[in-house]
């Protein structure tokens, strides 16, 4: 598959945004504590990351998909270790 600039940048930008999430996942699955976490922000970003993934789909932007996607996976777990042990 051939990549242009303009699908890089996105491909990278959406690298960046997801893998920010990943620290505080590890942190999370680590100490079950989520005390700390605002139950609110991850309601906000979950249903907004998943709001991105949809419109991804609907105009078939790899970039907005698997950045969306992976990043809705992860806020999502967050989001549950919060009501689970919040």
């Amino acid at each position: 598959m051939h990549l242009d600039w303009i699908t890089f940048i996105g491909m990278t930008a959406g690298a960046c945004t997801t893998f920010a999430f990943v620290p505080q996942v590890i942190k999370t699955y680590r100490t079950q504590k989520t005390k700390d976490l605002s139950f609110f922000y991850f309601i906000i970003l979950s249903t907004g990351l998943f709001l991105w993934l949809i419109y991804g789909l609907i105009i078939r932007d790899l970039p907005l998909i698997l950045a969306n996607g992976f990043s809705f996976c992860l806020s999502a777990y967050i989001l549950i270790q919060k009501i689970k042990h919040g």
